[in-house]
């Protein structure tokens, strides 16, 4: 059975978008420590929520239109 190649770029495609929004999530979650196999990564949460709260929120800031 052979594949033809829109195939395989949609399903590249859907890996990579799978992979961002996974990514995505694990940042928004604020988890400060997270262990997966033999890798350990510890956040500072604190420091990245205040960079948030420094950040101009686009919806807000557009205003009435």
């Amino acid at each position: 059975m052979v594949f033809s190649e829109v195939f395989f770029t949609g399903l590249y495609s859907s890996f990579i978008g799978c992979i961002l929004a996974i990514g995505a999530q694990c940042y928004k979650s604020k988890c400060k420590e997270v262990n997966f196999c033999c890798i350990k990564i510890i956040r500072d949460v604190e420091g990245e929520e205040e960079l948030d709260n420094q950040r101009p929120n686009p919806i807000t800031s557009q205003g009435n239109l």
